[in-house]
């Protein structure tokens, strides 16, 4: 059948500074480039570009530029490119529409909307260069009431204190498993978070067994619908443990992890036959009510000595405040919530794009209603989806989040381009590749400081914002509205982020 797609992408290349090295046809996983011996030129195949850029940042000459192909359709409000692109795929295939990264859709970013406050006159600025700023964070359940005992200059605690896991800085490492993502991806996060002082979380693929006694107090290990990977030495390695009920990206479905990518180590890991399609169910098929999820919370604490805290992973959705309330009653320590713009290896398109809301208004709304139940302190709340800067974290921990999960900028930082065909195997920068000759693209030792090194700026300039606003400890900015003043929002937007617009 011959297809009626238009190219992606336009590939131009300028001849009087192609030298015909061909590094543009060895880097390129999807063949666009292709030398020719007996006219000696290169030539290039716009129909398979994915627009990852790869080739033009390593053209030793920048002879190459790939931007968005400008062909189009008649202009028509509701058929859009996009949509005629989607609708003719179909017809070819017969098949669902997968995509990669997160929701691409124009919803409104709310962290663009929300300002923060500043220090003037009666509440004096910190200089964080010469005061000491406190970004560490503790993940855990808190205590009603807080009992201590002084003997002399020493304090101790007399109130039994549920297990808490400390981050020296509140930005933790999302869930992206080993089999959606390269060995040397994941080895990269959990090198990362391990010099940092921060988690990295294994995602639903297990963590292999040589990096459990290494990097696993720096490990939040998942345990999923498929339940891959998951043991008692699994469990005990970590510093926490996260259930996974749903994910931003595709909310209410499960995942798919084809079985050409289970090579002999991963399905070591996952602890399923090589070649073998990886499956999770859509629900945990043991959990059909708040009841069934705390006998899970509990066996999973049973299973550790009740030394490690448990987290519960859900996907904003429209009723998530009551869902969280439940979920925080259920016993869980933490409380994780991925909203519409939480990235994937692989999703449904239709699924990605319209099912789900933003994660400011759930982290609003989550924040809100345990306060008004007094169940607040009862957990930690970690905010996912489309953190992209440090502004981001700061205006996630005033609406409420105790900390945030990072997916798609660590990927970035690793050398992601976002070009969404990560569930094709054949990711140029060797993240979300299995590919032996793609994998090798990334070393570790090099990657691991890239993440470090964004994990260090943001922190930096995290304090930088708090001590503009007269905070030295992050802990006082949580939940902390009257630090932001929404622009350009409606009434109902305000109401739900429980802000007051700029100017009041």
């Amino acid at each position: 059948m011959y297809s009626h797609l238009l190219p992606e992408f336009l590939v131009e290349r300028r001849n009087d500074r192609c030298i015909k090295c061909r590094v543009c046809e060895r880097q390129c996983p999807n063949e666009v480039h292709r030398y020719d011996p007996e006219l000696d030129l290169m030539f290039s195949d716009e129909s398979t570009c994915v627009g990852c850029q790869r080739c033009v940042v390593f053209c030793p000459t920048g002879a190459l530029t790939v931007y968005p192909h400008p062909t189009t359709y008649r202009p028509h409000a509701s058929w859009t490119r996009e949509k005629m692109q989607d609708l003719k795929k179909q017809a070819e295939t017969g098949g669902v529409i997968l995509t990669g990264s997160g929701n691409d859709k124009p919803f409104r970013i709310y962290w663009d909307h929300l300002v923060l406050n500043a220090s003037q006159v009666t509440n004096p600025s910190i200089d964080p260069l010469r005061e000491p700023m406190e970004l560490r964070t503790y993940l855990g359940r808190k205590p009603d009431t807080l009992q201590v005992e002084m003997c002399g200059d020493h304090v101790s605690i007399v109130s039994q204190l549920s297990p808490n896991v400390p981050v020296e800085t509140p930005i933790l490492f999302s869930a992206m498993s080993y089999g959606a993502i390269s060995y040397q991806a994941f080895v990269s996060l959990a090198m990362a978070a391990r010099e940092a002082g921060t988690l990295f979380n294994t995602g639903e693929g297990g963590l292999p067994r040589e990096m459990r006694e290494k990097f696993g107090r720096n490990a939040v290990v998942q345990c999923a619908s498929g339940r891959f990977g998951v043991d008692p030495e699994y469990l005990n390695a970590a510093a926490a443990v996260e259930i996974k009920i749903g994910q931003g990206a595709k909310p209410g479905i499960g995942g798919h992890l084809p079985g050409e990518k289970v090579a002999a180590n991963i399905a070591l890991t996952r602890m399923i036959p090589e070649g073998t399609d990886a499956l999770s169910p859509a629900p945990q098929h043991d959990i059909y009510s708040i009841e069934d999820l705390s006998m899970l919370i509990y066996a999973l604490k049973e299973a550790t000595n009740y030394e490690k805290p448990v987290s519960v992973k859900i996907a904003a959705v429209h009723n998530v405040a009551a869902i969280a309330s439940g979920i925080v009653r259920a016993g869980a320590d933490i409380v994780a919530i991925d909203g519409l713009r939480g990235g994937t290896g692989a999703a449904p398109k239709i699924i990605r794009d319209n099912v789900g809301i933003p994660i400011e208004l759930a982290l609003a709304a989550v924040d809100r209603r345990l306060r008004e139940e007094g169940i607040r302190h009862k957990c930690s709340i970690i905010a996912a989806s489309g953190i992209r800067c440090s502004a981001d974290v700061i205006k996630a921990i005033a609406l409420g989040a105790d900390a945030v999960y990072i997916g798609s900028a660590a990927l970035v930082a690793m050398g992601c381009t976002l070009c969404q065909k990560c569930y094709t195997g054949k990711c140029a920068w060797g993240i979300c590749t299995q590919d032996p000759y793609l994998t090798r693209r990334l070393n570790p030792e090099i990657t691991s400081q890239r993440l470090v090194n964004l994990l260090r700026g943001w922190s930096h300039e995290i304090k930088e914002m708090l001590g503009g606003m007269g905070i030295n400890a992050i802990e006082s900015l949580r939940g902390n509205r009257e630090h932001l003043r929404g622009v350009g929002l409606e009434s109902w937007e305000l109401d739900v982020l429980g802000v007051k617009g700029a100017g009041e």
